[in-house]
């Protein structure tokens, strides 16, 4: 029988390494500006087209590398800063050009041009799926640029799961801010199809978080300060009147490195019990360090993840710190339960001299001596109870002047007006009750055949969600005039969605009398919003443009008709008054698809005579 195990060749297993490093665009910038950052470069800038598809080109003034380094740097298993096993437990850098080299340049087009400060001249190699096309002398300047072009243009398959360009750009612009967040003392900039995205200069921690950001982000953060014998933790937690619906602006760094960790996740939500509100989660952004002997960071590909040797004492630690920074700041609220707040001095009284008030006690009072009353003189009162047999006597001299002849025919009373019936003959029937609320959650209603139990949240959605749908179609929607224009910050990334998406959400209503780089001004909003609920309408809409974006075959007024009908639907648990409850059954029916809300679930359901019988044998 013949032999069937054969090794692949090497071309093959770049692609297949490939797989595990590159997921999707925002996978070959990491790595690209990790090397970046392991070369020394203290100047970095990312060029982008088509949201990483077309080209993905990261330029560093780092120290860049010889012929030798440049040529090797491409091979498999290629590295500079691993020479044992050991190694592996001791990795302070990030990968200076090789780990993930040889499986980019297996599924795209590279060029790197090269060169050191001591050499006059670079190098430029081309690389075309794993083979060498090029290698020629060039003039460069000192540093690397990489250009990686045509991203799994020989993997068509994996090349056709990547989703739109919004959705990839969003991905490159997180890792974007990962990798800049965790060092500030580096000049990022950032060019998306020809125009500058980002421009972050060399600065401080805090002024990092505020370029990328936003300027009203600096007025949320808490600094949170610690160092013990086994965690350092710096970095700033923002306030709990800031949080958002959304999980976006949470970053840990643990030795400059990106992780994710819901257990230590769950030990800022800890810190932040009872000052949050349901369904809001914080911003954070902490720096932590700590022995690379205690942590494994190859535990993953992408090495977001981290595993600890002592995880419940940095759990401690950490929460300890980000609660000590809360009621350090006054963001905590302070309880002194053996205050007495009746003792407290007014406003209007501080300050003022108090005086001690004067008491004068009659000496010669005796409350059990019979006090002997003359004419003239006020009777003390008596302590002595009053004798009740001769009650009658309570009654003499009470008898009625009308000597019982009171006409009871004069008094009038009071009743509520009667209304006669429109028929003589017929009474009005009563108003029976058409529907019933169990639990707050569900409408209950009788119909011939049985039951309709109908999910209330949902069936509102899928009401809101065609009136919207019909008002962005149409064009018509009815605006509300605001008292006072309100102001909303976002930052730069969340704007350009606002931006993208400014024409529909004025056909649905809304009105903005200015858009600037760090905030809009809306003066305007649709009849059926209430001004407290705009700002978490438009964080909703952002957060389902960023992880939810529909494909070519949908619009984006789609989207937008969806999420406005999810931020202002009813929520479980609200209770509804009878004509409430009514109306939401009425509408529902006179929707064109009223069995499934916009995200396709169910909105009602009946249950038959018979199938309730059934529960009863």
């Amino acid at each position: 029988m013949a032999d069937i195990i054969q090794l692949l060749p090497d071309h093959v297993a770049n692609q297949i390494a490939a797989g595990e490093v590159v997921q999707r665009p925002a996978s070959v910038v990491k790595e690209l500006l990790e090397n970046a950052i392991d070369a020394g470069a203290d100047v970095i800038k990312l060029i982008v087209k088509d949201a990483g598809k077309t080209l993905i080109q990261v330029i560093d003034n780092g120290k860049g590398m010889s012929v030798t380094d440049a040529r090797l740097s491409f091979e498999r298993h290629a590295t500079s800063k691993i020479r044992s096993a050991d190694d592996l437990f001791l990795l302070n850098t990030k990968g200076f050009r090789g780990e993930a080299l040889a499986s980019i340049a297996a599924i795209a087009h590279v060029e790197l041009k090269t060169k050191q400060a001591a050499d006059d001249v670079g190098t430029a190699i081309v690389i075309e799926g794993s083979e060498v096309v090029s290698q020629d002398v060039v003039v460069t300047p000192k540093g690397t640029s990489l250009s990686v072009k045509n991203l799994f243009f020989n993997i068509p398959a994996r090349r056709n799961f990547l989703k739109s360009n919004t959705v990839e750009l969003r991905h490159i612009i997180d890792e974007f801010h990962r990798v800049s967040l965790a060092h500030p003392n580096i000049s990022f900039s950032l060019y998306h199809n020809g125009s500058e995205t980002f421009n972050l200069p060399v600065s401080n921690y805090r002024q990092r978080i505020v370029n990328i950001f936003g300027n009203k982000t600096n007025e949320k953060l808490v600094p949170v300060d610690e160092d013990t014998e086994v965690l350092k933790i710096s970095g700033f937690v923002g306030k709990p009147e800031f949080a958002k619906k959304t999980r976006g602006e949470q970053y840990f760094f643990v030795n400059n490195r990106f992780i994710k960790s819901a257990y230590l996740n769950h030990a800022i939500l800890s810190a932040f019990e009872g000052l949050l509100k349901t369904g809001t989660h914080p911003s954070y952004f902490l720096n932590l360090t700590v022995d690379p002997q205690t942590i494994d960071i190859n535990i993953h590909p992408t090495k977001t993840e981290i595993k600890f040797d002592d995880e419940h004492t940095l759990y401690a630690i950490l929460r300890s710190a980000v609660k000590h920074s809360l009621g350090q700041f006054n963001i905590a609220p302070v309880l002194d339960f053996e205050r007495d707040a009746t003792l407290d001095t007014p406003y209007s009284l501080k300050g003022s001299r108090t005086e001690t008030p004067k008491i004068e006690v009659d000496s010669s009072f005796n409350p059990f001596q019979e006090s002997k009353t003359t004419p003239g003189t006020h009777q003390a009162t008596s302590y002595r109870k009053t004798p009740t047999e001769n009650w009658e006597g309570l009654y003499v001299g009470l008898e009625s002047k009308s000597n019982g002849s009171t006409d009871f025919r004069a008094l009038t009373f009071e009743s509520e007006e009667t209304v006669s019936s429109l028929f003589e003959g017929k009474e009005t029937p009563e108003k029976t009750n058409k529907t019933y609320q169990f639990h707050n959650k569900y409408i209950i209603s009788a119909i011939k055949s049985g039951l309709l139990v109908i999910d209330q949240s949902r069936a509102h959605q899928r009401i809101l969600y065609e009136d919207f749908l019909k008002d962005i179609t149409v064009k018509e929607g009815v605006s509300q005039q605001l008292l006072f224009p309100l102001e909303l910050h976002f930052s730069s990334q969340e704007l350009e969605i606002v931006k993208q998406l400014q024409k529909d959400l004025e056909h649905t209503g809304f009105v903005f009398s200015n858009v600037t780089e760090a905030s809009i001004e809306i003066k305007g909003v649709p009849v059926m919003v209430p001004e407290s609920e705009i700002s978490i309408i438009l964080e909703q809409l952002i957060s389902d443009v960023q992880n939810e974006v529909p494909d070519a075959n949908f619009s984006a007024t789609d989207l937008l008709a969806k999420s406005m009908a999810k931020s202002l639907a009813i929520k479980t648990g609200q209770s509804l008054q009878k004509d409430e409850q009514e109306h939401i059954v009425n509408k529902l029916f006179a929707c064109k698809e009223p069995n499934v809300s916009p995200t396709n679930r169910l909105t009602f359901i009946t249950m038959g005579v018979d199938e309730l019988d059934k529960k009863f044998i």
